[in-house]
């Protein structure tokens, strides 16, 4: 897959996305680098440290997160990613759900748009990434973690076999692979082409703490939808209450699912520690022997 003027090897190699919120309120670094100046320190850190691709993100997206406008959200990103672009040689990839925004941060320079509501929030947003032939990541949400509807045209593969887990885990699958499917059918209907496409199995959106332990176990199911897959676990709530631990002491446990991005053959991390989970990559990759 080329994204802006790189060729990631999706198939075989696991490569890190790293975080950068130039937001005042996000759940784990927000005010940290909504400057200029200070984004450009983070960037060039993060790059040295191992980064592949830069991921900006101008609003929010924590439990409770408040909506900002086009204007202000294109106001926060677009002179980040216009210096990020001239100062670095390294994609840039913007996260945001709103066509308006997506639109401004591609004139600007962004290689790829990351949609955490897999192109079902703004329905402009599918014919404007096929418009300019863009990559995106498309990740699975939903409003409220308790509506799956198990029995919902194509949302199951009855030919598959039980799933390991608990006796929840396959309604969970079901469900969420057919969220996934409607989203790629909107992907496909716009003429975003295959090479384009990237999914996120949407860990702590939509989801309740042992659905979030699901989709991380569960990873490989995705791969029957024939796309790299990214996983973007890092910091979130689901380590947190597993470990007891606040925002800023959860290192250890995003590594962790890291490694399980590895050995479930994910194609990218999107993770704010870049440093740490390089180096659990290339430990997982050494022991498995790749």
């Amino acid at each position: 897959m080329k994204i802006g003027n790189r060729e990631f090897d999706t198939e075989n190699e696991t490569y890190v996305m790293g975080i950068l919120n130039v937001t005042p309120d996000s759940f784990s670094d927000g005010g940290r680098y909504d400057s200029v100046d200070r984004a450009l320190r983070q960037t060039e850190r993060m790059i040295r440290e191992g980064a592949d691709l830069i991921d900006i993100g101008g609003e929010s997206t924590r439990p409770g997160y408040t909506m900002i406008s086009d204007e202000e959200e294109i106001a926060r990103t677009l002179p980040v990613i216009e210096a990020v672009k001239d100062r670095f040689d390294i994609p840039v990839s913007l996260d945001t759900y709103k066509s308006g925004v997506a639109r401004a941060g591609l004139e600007a320079g962004a290689d790829l748009i990351n949609d955490i509501w897999g192109l079902k929030y703004d329905p402009e947003m599918a014919d404007l990434i096929a418009a300019y032939g863009v990559p995106c990541c498309l990740m699975h949400n939903r409003e409220q973690a308790d509506d799956a509807d198990p029995a919902a045209p194509g949302s199951a593969d009855e030919s598959d076999p039980a799933l390991p887990g608990n006796a929840g885990d396959a309604v969970f699958v079901a469900a969420w692979k057919a969220d996934l499917a409607g989203t790629i059918r909107l992907a496909k209907q716009a003429g975003i082409c295959d090479d384009r496409i990237i999914l996120d199995p949407g860990v702590g959106f939509g989801k309740t703490y042992e659905n979030n332990l699901q989709a991380i176990r569960h990873l490989d199911q995705l791969h029957s939808f024939g796309y790299p897959l990214l996983l973007g676990a890092s910091r979130k709530s689901v380590i947190g209450l597993t470990l007891d631990v606040p925002a800023d002491d959860r290192v250890v446990g995003t590594a962790v699912t890291t490694v399980f991005a590895v050995i479930h053959h994910c194609a990218f991390v999107r993770v704010h520690d870049v440093r740490e989970n390089v180096q659990a990559i290339r430990m997982a990759r050494a022991i498995l022997g790749d």
